[in-house]
């Protein structure tokens, strides 16, 4: 058998008509020539550093954005705001109550005679004055009826005459003892009765004429009158109930207003001193209408409510108030001395009550808890405090507005105040 670690056959087969040589040629590279695999290495290791570069930059570009984040993060910018500073100034302070204005006085113009309204000499919503003639009633029948007065007198009259000649006649025949007393008695009677009938005659005379003047109606009051209730031409009687036309008075006017009952001593302590002001306010709270003072406060509280009524006079030249119309009544009852106030928004409500924030120096804010008295007008007043950690003081800075991205310790941008928008007028 043949074994198996014989060698195999590495003669290499050539083409027939190739020369086989003894032993292989090499062929080497002349030693003035370049290799090429030098430069190749030199633009690879380029490469490979421009690579390595490129990587380094994104890499340091990247970790200055996080750091520059978390930087960001960790100091948030500060917050723009509008401040405002803790003014000192002195500051009314009012009761407020809602009000109803009711004219001075109120007069319904009644016929007071009964007959036809022959006459209307005023105009609807014309202002008068007391004794001016309103209406006229005809007074013809009560003419005929005083006419008739005064001739019953005049017969009376005559029959009193005739019995007072009898009873002189019946005196001196009694004097003489010629008649009995009786007759005397019943001479002076008959006297007397005639006496009477002239003087009941006077009186009813006195009631005709009284009644002829109730014809002609005139104003009691000065004011001004409402709408006609009758035309003329009509016939009116003294039992009508809703009478010729109303007259209220103007000038001046009252405004009758309710305040709880926990004030009235305060307004007694103060009315004390002076009249107290009364400001007639719009319903928009705003707009003052007129200024008057308190005339009056009622004599008893109302239970029901626990309120107190007060009533105010006002001049009322201008007219701006009129009977029925609502009200804001506004009592003044005292003025509060080189008060703190700052603009309404300062103030910030909290679980723990008011607060307002305060600018430092560094422009950084702090909450700070406040007390407020009243606010009025936009403004508020506060109460002082003798902790400088509680409350504002004259000349601090506050933050009017930007108040909702603040907490304390945050830094402030101060911006200017926004100016109102301008409207356009209509054409």
């Amino acid at each position: 058998m043949q074994q198996d670690n014989e060698q195999p056959n590495t003669q290499t087969l050539r083409p027939p008509g190739e020369a086989r040589t003894s032993a292989p040629s090499h062929d080497f590279p002349r030693s003035s020539e370049k290799s090429p695999w030098g430069s190749r290495l030199i633009i690879a290791a380029v490469c490979i550093l421009v690579v390595l570069g490129v990587f380094w930059l994104i890499h340091q570009r990247h970790a200055a954005a996080q750091k520059q984040g978390a930087s960001a993060r960790g100091t948030p910018p500060p917050v723009p705001v509008v401040a405002g500073k803790v003014a000192q100034k002195d500051i009314p302070i009012y009761l407020d109550g809602l009000g109803t204005v009711q004219a001075f006085n109120t007069v319904t113009i009644r016929a007071r005679v009964d007959g036809q309204l022959q006459k209307v000499a005023f105009t609807e919503g014309q202002d008068v004055h007391t004794d001016d003639v309103l209406a006229q009633i005809d007074p013809e029948p009560l003419k005929t009826q005083l006419a008739q007065a005064i001739a019953k007198k005049g017969q009376d009259v005559a029959q009193l005459a005739n019995a007072q000649a009898d009873l002189r006649r019946n005196a001196d025949l009694l004097a003489n003892k010629i008649v009995s007393q009786s007759v005397y008695d019943t001479a002076k009677a008959l006297a007397d009765q005639f006496d009477a009938s002239v003087k009941a005659d006077e009186a009813a005379i006195a009631s005709v004429q009284v009644q002829l003047g109730y014809t002609t109606i005139t104003s009691p009051i000065d004011g001004r009158t409402g709408i006609r209730q009758v035309d003329q031409g009509n016939v009116v009687h003294a039992t009508d109930p809703s009478g010729l036309v109303i007259i209220t008075q103007l000038r001046p006017i009252t405004v009758t207003f309710t305040l709880p009952e926990q004030t009235l001593n305060q307004i007694h302590r103060e009315m004390s001193a002076g009249d107290l002001a009364v400001l007639a306010v719009d319903r928009d709270n705003s707009t003052v209408l007129s200024e008057g003072k308190l005339a009056v406060i009622d004599n008893q509280i109302d239970t029901a409510t626990g309120t107190i009524k007060l009533k105010a006079t006002f001049p009322n030249t201008d007219l701006h108030l009129w009977p029925g119309q609502f009200v804001n009544a506004r009592l003044l009852v005292t003025t509060h001395k080189n008060g703190l106030v700052v603009p309404a928004s300062v103030i910030q409500r909290g679980p723990d009550g008011a607060y307002a924030f305060v600018i430092k120096e560094d422009l950084s804010v702090e909450m700070r808890t406040v007390r407020v008295a009243q606010i009025e007008g936009g403004q508020a007043l506060l109460e002082e405090e003798q902790d400088p950690k509680i409350g504002l003081h004259p000349g601090e800075r506050v933050v009017v507005d930007g108040q909702y991205k603040l907490q304390s310790g945050s830094h402030v941008k101060l911006s200017p105040p926004a100016k109102p928008e301008t409207r356009a007028s209509a054409p």
